[in-house]
């Protein structure tokens, strides 16, 4: 997904910024943690001024670690470090879960951490002396016009024969929907974040998390492997050097993705989806082989890595916020912008191997290279 560049506001870029007693009490509301008001009955919110958006940016710039729970602000920032250093958390949303334990303990083990999946004070400061991470993980951004123009297309579920007939493709239903996506958010916490706002109103000063990671070099990735258990996809160097890792939904029960070693043969971005029932034994078999056309909502999101493996492939995903959480019809799905950043570095022939998890991360992380043990 193509990152572009933030609306600047006037002053922004020369104030010295220090978070007000009004901005650290706005993390501690209910609407910034993502709950909903107590009382029922109370007014709705009145979107912020540029200056107020500034005083949100800074209080969470300037979060800091300390033992215990750790704040929402902290699990951005953290968030935002990891997402930029290629370990990616999935859709950002100041929480912590599944996803984020897996990846923070893929980059423990790539940092030479222990690998406890934790975010302790030595992760913290590991990940704040990354190159990526000095720029500041929020930002204050500014609705488009274009932003609210769209393209936008009805929400119609994952029924492929609706999918089909959009005339555009399956394009977001919304603005927020499509800014939490650019900005790698989930809906939730770009909401939470912004109380009061009309994200369909151009000229509106808006709390991002700015947390895209720098393409690969095409041919930077030469393995993957693919994590069963742990729903997780990391990509290594020619040397074994583990670069990247993401969370992954990988297949189901019923329809499971495929075991041993595979290679990729070609990648699409942007990503059609053809439906042909003489190859699937799902969906819409009584139709004919038909085409979705490409979209961010799409069955495979924004782009397609195709493997040896008939049908078989690594894509995004129409619900960021479903990774790792859901099941797949075989393949293994990540958010589209984690799909976007593991295909700008991997070309034809790089292998893909199918494991377990069954050890701490080093068992599924320390070998790049498909070996006789994932056959």
């Amino acid at each position: 997904m193509q990152r572009r560049g933030l609306s600047p506001v006037p002053g922004f870029a020369r104030a010295a910024l220090v978070p007000s007693v009004f901005a650290l009490s706005v993390l501690a509301t209910p609407a910034f943690a993502g709950r909903a008001p107590a009382a029922a009955h109370a007014p709705p919110p009145r979107a912020a001024t540029a200056a107020v958006v500034n005083q949100r940016v800074a209080a969470i710039n300037a979060a800091r670690f300390a033992p215990g729970k750790p704040s929402v602000a902290v699990l951005l920032r953290a968030q935002a470090w990891l997402a930029r250093a290629r370990f990616s958390p999935g859709a950002i949303d100041g929480r912590t879960g599944a996803n984020l334990v897996h990846v923070v303990k893929a980059y423990q083990y790539a940092r030479g951490l222990p690998a406890s999946g934790a975010i302790d004070q030595a992760t913290w400061d590991r990940l704040a002396r990354e190159p990526s991470s000095a720029l500041p993980a929020a930002r204050l951004y500014v609705i488009t016009a274009r932003d609210v123009a769209g393209p936008f297309a009805p929400d119609v579920g994952s029924d492929l024969l609706k999918l089909a007939a959009l005339p555009a493709g399956p394009q977001f239903s919304t603005p927020l929907e499509a800014l939490a996506a650019r900005f790698h958010m989930s809906q939730d916490r770009l909401a939470a974040l912004n109380p009061g706002v009309d994200f369909r109103r151009a000229g509106v000063p808006i709390v991002v998390i700015d947390a895209a990671a720098a393409p690969f070099r095409k041919g930077d990735v030469r393995s993957i492997r693919v994590s069963k258990t742990a729903d997780l996809v990391a990509a290594f160097d020619a040397k074994g050097r583990l670069l990247a890792a993401y969370p992954a939904t990988v297949g189901s029960k019923e329809r499971p993705s495929p075991s041993g070693v595979h290679q990729v043969v070609s990648v699409s971005l942007p990503a059609s989806y053809v439906y042909d029932p003489a190859r699937l034994t799902w969906g819409p078999r009584a139709h004919r082989k038909f085409t979705i056309k490409p979209g961010p909502k799409g069955p495979v999101g924004t782009v397609w890595i195709a493997l040896n493996a008939p049908s078989y492939g690594i894509h995004g995903s129409p619900r960021a916020e479903l990774i790792g959480k859901s099941a797949s019809h075989g393949c293994v799905r990540l958010t589209n912008w984690d799909a976007e950043n593991l295909a700008s570095g991997v070309s034809p022939g790089v292998t893909v191997a199918f494991r377990g998890w069954d050890g701490p991360a080093g068992r599924c992380l320390s070998r790049g290279r498909g070996s006789a043990a994932d056959r």
